[in-house]
């Protein structure tokens, strides 16, 4: 018998590895910050800072974003998100952050 917890997918769109380097800037502020995702979506983004943020925080990152994702050629783009989730550092000061993307700036 397994005790596993059932999980249930909730993403609605394909996610992607990627370990691309992203900048990161708490909106309405100075404080900037860079960092690299672990993967990305057309919805969203994990990605690993050292830039200390906070669920809930209006960001601004920008990166390359492949083509699997825009589904034509690799473009520079500045993603507006709010956090929705950080994990604690696992072996470095990096945090991973969860954020969903509210829009796109090409």
């Amino acid at each position: 018998m397994s005790t596993d917890p059932l999980r249930i997918e909730r993403r609605k769109t394909q996610r992607f590895s990627f370990n691309l380097p992203v900048s990161v800037r708490l909106a309405g502020s100075d404080h900037e910050g860079y960092g690299y995702t672990q993967d990305l979506s057309g919805r969203g983004a994990l990605f690993y800072t050292e830039l200390p943020l906070a669920e809930g925080d209006a960001v601004e990152l920008t990166l390359q974003m492949p083509s699997e994702i825009t589904l034509a050629e690799v473009m520079r783009v500045r993603c507006v998100c709010k956090v929705m989730r950080i994990t604690p550092p696992a072996g470095g000061t990096a945090r991973g952050v969860a954020v969903h993307f509210e829009r796109y700036e090409f």
